[in-house]
C-alpha cells in the first residue's frame, strides 16, 4: 500500500497542473497565497490553459476548492470549463487588493464557505 505525505513544500506545487473531475487540463498553479491571520494557504493563483484565450489573466481559487492528487502529481477542481469561463480573475500585472469583499466574491463563485 502506497502512503501519501501530509506536507509538501510550497515551491514544489508552483507550476503543477490543474485538472477537472473529467481529467481535462484546466490550467496550472502560479502562486500560493498565505493568510497572515492564521498562516494557512488561503488561495491558489491559477492560470487557465490556452483553451479559454485569457492571455495574462490569473484566477484565485480557494485552497479548499482544490484537491491534491499525489499519485498523478496534480490538483483537481470540481468546476467544469464552462463555469470557469465566468470566474472572477485579474491581470497578472495588476493583482487585486484581496479585500474581504474580493474574498467573498471569489468564495461565492467557487461555492466555498470559509
Amino acid at each position: 500500500m502506497k502512503t501519501h505525505r501530509n506536507f509538501l513544500a510550497a515551491g514544489t506545487l508552483i507550476g503543477d497542473k490543474v485538472v477537472n473531475k473529467k481529467n481535462e487540463h484546466i490550467g496550472k498553479i502560479e502562486e500560493l497565497m498565505i493568510s497572515l491571520d492564521n498562516g494557512n494557504v488561503a488561495y491558489a493563483v491559477m492560470s487557465f490553459g490556452g483553451f479559454l484565450n485569457f492571455g495574462n489573466k490569473f484566477f484565485a481559487v480557494p485552497w479548499k476548492a482544490l484537491q491534491v492528487d499525489q499519485d498523478k502529481k496534480c490538483f483537481v477542481i470540481s468546476a467544469d470549463k464552462e463555469k470557469l469561463k465566468n470566474a472572477p480573475g485579474f491581470d497578472k500585472d495588476h493583482w487585486p487588493d484581496m479585500t474581504p469583499e474580493w474574498a467573498a466574491e471569489v468564495n461565492t463563485f467557487y461555492e466555498y464557505n470559509p
